[in-house]
């Protein structure tokens, strides 16, 4: 028999952020793990705040939105106080109730500023790697990057012939061009965005690409 298509709002709801969590969700590890640290710093916590006012934002739930700001990549503020006033998991892993109301980003951000500046967030983490469970995910091993910082304003498309010759790119901020059988270098070529702009690549293998570098 087909459902039907009706909204059933009620006036009460029994259901908790909690029952809505699945039971082997990833989170709810990590939550536990957190927990367990911001009860040994609410010492720390204590020394931040005055003893009189009003209520800030509690620096236990602070710190969790910052977790999930860091492993969901919310790139804002902003945007992670809308993701916490509809998103259930969010709810659940700060520690907000289903009616809860979320935070104006201006008080967040201030709040969040108090703790950076008592460095609060560094010495969390410490605590946070420092507990058991965490040590034995960590490992001694490690591997290093060499990377090479490009500043360039110059994208490889820029690079014209310096005797005015070869097709413009196409319209557009990015158009298309095509460098098939064009022999590009510093001495026939310069950027019309970037004029300090080089052409280099990786090394003298005849596929490997180009790129533009300061």
């Amino acid at each position: 028999m087909r459902g039907s298509d009706e909204r059933s709002e009620s006036l009460f709801s029994y259901v908790s952020c909690e029952a809505r969590v699945p039971a082997d969700h990833p989170l709810r590890a990590i939550r536990a793990i957190v927990d367990e640290a911001l009860e040994v710093m609410s010492p720390a916590f204590e020394g931040l705040y005055s003893k009189i006012g009003r209520p800030s934002i509690p620096p236990e739930k602070l710190l969790r939105a910052l977790l999930l700001q860091a492993f969901h990549s919310v790139r804002s503020e902003r945007q992670l106080m809308e993701q916490l006033d509809y998103n259930l998991l969010f709810r659940w892993f700060v520690g907000l109730s289903m009616d809860a109301p979320v935070w104006d980003v201006t008080v967040f951000t201030k709040n969040r500023e108090r703790l950076l500046a008592g460095d609060v967030a560094a010495k969390f983490l410490a605590t946070v790697l420092g507990q058991p469970k965490v040590k034995a995910l960590l490992s001694d091993e490690h591997f290093s990057v060499d990377g090479t910082l490009i500043e360039a304003w110059a994208s490889v498309k820029s690079f014209r012939p310096k005797d005015g010759s070869g097709e413009p790119p196409g319209p557009g901020r990015n158009g298309d061009r095509d460098f098939h059988g064009e022999k590009r270098s510093n001495e026939t070529h310069a950027s019309t965005s970037d004029p300090e702009a080089r052409l280099y690549r990786k090394g003298n293998r005849r596929s490997s690409p180009s790129w533009a570098m300061r």
